[in-house]
């Protein structure tokens, strides 16, 4: 033991500071549904790009091209914010009561989790609607355990 407190000592260190997602208890699905809606928008968006010519010029394909970078990225990050924030509720929010109470949460979770992923790899207006109404049936849940 005398050794490995040597090593620890001799080791850089600094200072880390660290807390709980949300240490006072505020918990909201706010911030999933607008990621949600802004999912649904860039893929809209996107299915709008569409160039002025059957075989538009170099200059056009360019601005196209990075429209399309900027409008996947945002889609892609709002995708992984909703994970992230059902996730939270998911493991800080809900609990057993809950599950007892309302016992298809576990696969409601499961489908918008599932759901986030796909509209990351895909670019479909019918996913991303679909992931909108399973966000809000999370938060029509969550509302029902604020009572």
């Amino acid at each position: 033991m005398d050794l490995m407190k040597l090593v620890i000592r001799l080791l850089p260190t600094r200072v880390v500071l660290a807390h709980c997602d949300i240490p006072c208890g505020i918990y909201d699905p706010h911030a999933a549904q607008l990621a949600a809606k802004t999912v649904l928008k860039m893929v809209s968006l996107i299915n709008e790009l569409q160039p002025s010519v059957s075989e538009p010029p170099f200059d056009e394909r360019k601005k196209i091209i990075s429209q399309i970078s900027r409008l996947t990225r945002v889609k892609e990050d709002h995708a992984e914010l909703c994970k992230r924030e059902i996730l939270i509720l998911w493991t800080d929010y809900f609990k057993a009561e809950h599950l007892e109470k309302f016992p298809n949460l576990h696969d409601l979770v499961w489908k918008v989790t599932k759901l986030c992923s796909e509209n990351k790899r895909t670019v479909d207006e019918g996913k991303a609607a679909e992931l909108i109404e399973a966000v809000d049936k999370i938060a029509e849940v969550f509302e029902q355990t604020k009572k």
